[in-house]
C-alpha cells in the first residue's frame, strides 16, 4: 500500500524496520523488495540494506537517519511515507528521541550484555525514572540502552539533543480482521519457510554470523538458529516461530493502541477494501 501510494502521490518510503536495515536478511525480515516497483517505475526507499548483518543498529541511529532521509525527501519536494515496521520505530520518528546522538559504550555493553537477567533489570531500575518512561525498555538490548544513556548524561550533564525536524504527519493504520490476520500470517511463514528463509540463515552463519546474532535478531533467525543447531525439531520450529509471530503482531496492535490514548490520531483503513478504495481515502485525508 506504502509503494503504490508513493507512486500515485510522488512520494519516497522511509522503512521503519528495525531488522530491515540488514543486508542479506531479506525473507526473514519481510523486504519483498520487488513490491517497490509500480506499473515498471522504480519506488526510491530508505533505511534498507544499509547495515552488515552482526552490525547492533540501535533506536539513536534509526532517529538520525530518519532525520537524514526525511530532510533529503522534503528536499526534493516528495512526500516522505514513513511505513513500519516497529511500532518503537514509527513513533520515535514521530515524537523524537530525547537522547540522539549518545553514543555506545563499548565496555558497559560488553558488561551487562554478559549479567544475568535478574543483574540487568536491577541495574535498570536503579536509573532515572524519566529515561525509563521515554525509552520504555522492554528487552535487554533496550535496557543495556536506557544505562548506558544514564551513564552518559551522569558525566556529561550538559549535554543537549539534537534538534528535531518539525512534523504534521497523516497516520494510518490497516486495520484487520484477527482470524484474517493470523491465517495471512501463518500462510506468509509457510510460504517464506518453503521459499529460502532456513537457507538464507545457513548462508548468514557460513559468512560469519554467530548464533548468538542470530538470537540478538529475533523471531525467524533467532528459532531457525536452534534448528540449525540441532536444538529442536522442524516441525517445532514452525509452531513455535508461527506462535511467536502471533504474539508479536498482537504487541504490535497494543502498542498502537497505547499511541492512541497518547493523543496520536490513527486513521484505520479497513483492510478488506480494494488498493484503489484505499489509495483514494489516504489522498483524500493528504488533502484535508
Amino acid at each position: 500500500m506504502a509503494c503504490n501510494l508513493a507512486s500515485v502521490a510522488q512520494g519516497e518510503i522511509i522503512s521503519a524496520d528495525s531488522r530491515q536495515v540488514y543486508k542479506h536478511m531479506d525473507i526473514g525480515t519481510g523486504k519483498d523488495l520487488e513490491e517497490y516497483t509500480v506499473k515498471g517505475v522504480a519506488i526510491p526507499y530508505h533505511l534498507i540494506d544499509i547495515k552488515d548483518p552482526g552490525y547492533k543498529y540501535n533506536i539513536a541511529e534509526f532517529q538520525a537517519d530518519f532525520i537524514a532521509a526525511f530532510n533529503q525527501i522534503i528536499n526534493r519536494r516528495k512526500l516522505p511515507i514513513l511505513c513500519g515496521g516497529s511500532g518503537l520505530y514509527l513513533e520515535t520518528a514521530l515524537r523524537g528521541n530525547s537522547f540522539l546522538g549518545i553514543p555506545s559504550n563499548e565496555e558497559l555493553w560488553s558488561r551487562l550484555k554478559a549479567a544475568t537477567d535478574e543483574v540487568l533489570e536491577s541495574e535498570y531500575r536503579s536509573i532515572d525514572a524519566g529515561i525509563q518512561s521515554k525509552l520504555n525498555a522492554l528487552t535487554r538490548p533496550r535496557q543495556i540502552r536506557a544505562i548506558e544513556i544514564a551513564h552518559y548524561l551522569d558525566e556529561n550533564p550538559t549535554w543537549l539533543p539534537t534538534e528535531l525536524p518539525k512534523l504534521n504527519p497523516l497516520i494510518i493504520g490497516v486495520n484487520i480482521d484477527r482470524e484474517l490476520r493470523r491465517n495471512k500470517i501463518t500462510k506468509r511463514l509457510s510460504d517464506r519457510m518453503n521459499n529460502g528463509l532456513i537457507q538464507e540463515v545457513e548462508l548468514l552463519l557460513q559468512n560469519g554470523l554467530s548464533h548468538a546474532d542470530l538470537e540478538y535478531y529475533g523471531l525467524e533467525y533467532k528459532w531457525i538458529g536452534k534448528y540449525l543447531s540441532g536444538e529442536i525439531s522442524k516441525r517445532i520450529l514452525f509452531e513455535s516461530l508461527n506462535t511467536a509471530i502471533h504474539q508479536f503482531a498482537k504487541r504490535q496492535m497494543t502498542w498502537f493502541r497505547r499511541m492512541e490514548k497518547n493523543g496520536y490520531r490513527i486513521n484505520w483503513i479497513d483492510a478488506a477494501m480494494s488498493l484503489d478504495d484505499k489509495l483514494v481515502h489516504v489522498q483524500v485525508l493528504l488533502k484535508q
